[in-house]
């Protein structure tokens, strides 16, 4: 009982440009992260400090999933629209 490809799966013209722009935002994502484990490791009293009742370490740490997120879907956007120019 052979199972195939549920659809055919051709050329993607537009793998290098998702590749490059996956690298460059992993590269932000990480260094975002590098600051806020930097802090942390250099200045812990500086994450206590409270912003809008909240101390800036629970910011950051929302920031961060959040920036992640919005990172993920301006990434499926711009490969969708890179895919329908390229892929044609």
């Amino acid at each position: 009982m052979g199972h195939g490809p549920a659809v055919k799966l051709g050329k993607d013209n537009a793998s290098g440009y998702k590749t490059r722009l996956g690298i460059i935002m992993f590269i932000v994502y990480t260094l975002s992260y590098a600051v806020f484990v930097g802090i942390n490791a250099v200045k812990p009293s500086l994450m206590q400090t409270i912003v809008a009742g909240q101390t800036l370490a629970v910011l950051y740490g929302f920031f961060l999933i959040v920036f992640a997120l919005v990172l993920a879907v301006i990434y499926n956007r711009m490969c969708n629209a890179a895919e329908a120019r390229l892929n044609r």
